[in-house]
């Protein structure tokens, strides 16, 4: 019965911060959420007593790919969008109220003794979380979804820098123009602003 309640204590946080993630106006806040729902995802797996998947789930996701979401967001500029106090009042306490309530369920899971998970059915039961099954799966059966997932986020990556250096101009004063040898070239049908 306890694994069935801490299931659903986990599964309302997960959805919970899934929807606040797609609530929110901030980027950065958004991102947090999805953290947020990332470490409640893991913990899922931890109570499935897989703790490589739940290692991996908190490395590779909480970590790694939340990294980059948070470099591409800074790279935009998306720390300066709101500077204002919070309009969502609600935010704050429940970003608190489901960080507690996660804390809580995973040390439920990882302090448990007795009883157990029920082992999950069909196929994935057997070595359910094992290091060398799920590297065999991922490098043969699932190869060419790995590979295009990887290629998806490096476009998506290489895509927001462009768009991000299109949006900006090089200003460099005219003395240092100068010093680097730089000259201005005028192309037919573009009117020069005032200042360039």
């Amino acid at each position: 019965m306890t694994d069935f309640v801490l299931f659903f204590i986990t599964a309302a946080i997960a959805l919970i911060g899934a929807a606040a993630m797609l609530i929110t106006r901030n980027a950065v806040h958004s991102a947090l959420f999805l953290l947020l729902n990332f470490g409640a995802i893991a913990v899922l797996f931890l109570l499935l007593q897989s703790p490589f998947l739940f290692t991996i789930q908190l490395t590779v996701y909480g970590g790694a790919i939340m990294v980059l979401f948070l470099f591409v967001m800074m790279l935009l500029g998306a720390e300066k969008v709101e500077d204002a106090p919070d309009r969502i009042a609600w935010q704050r306490p429940l970003a608190f109220l489901l960080g507690l309530g996660l804390l809580v369920v995973a040390g439920t899971a990882a302090l448990r003794v007795g009883g157990s998970a029920p082992p999950p059915a069909g196929e994935a039961a057997l070595g359910f979380g094992d290091p060398a099954q799920l590297g065999e799966l991922l490098f043969t059966r699932y190869l060419l979804p790995f590979e295009i997932t990887g290629f998806i986020l490096l476009v998506a990556v290489i895509g927001v820098v462009v768009l991000n250096q299109r949006g900006r101009r090089s200003v460099v004063a005219p003395q240092r123009r100068e010093e680097l040898g730089l000259r201005t070239i005028e192309l037919p049908g573009i009117e020069r602003k005032s200042g360039d």
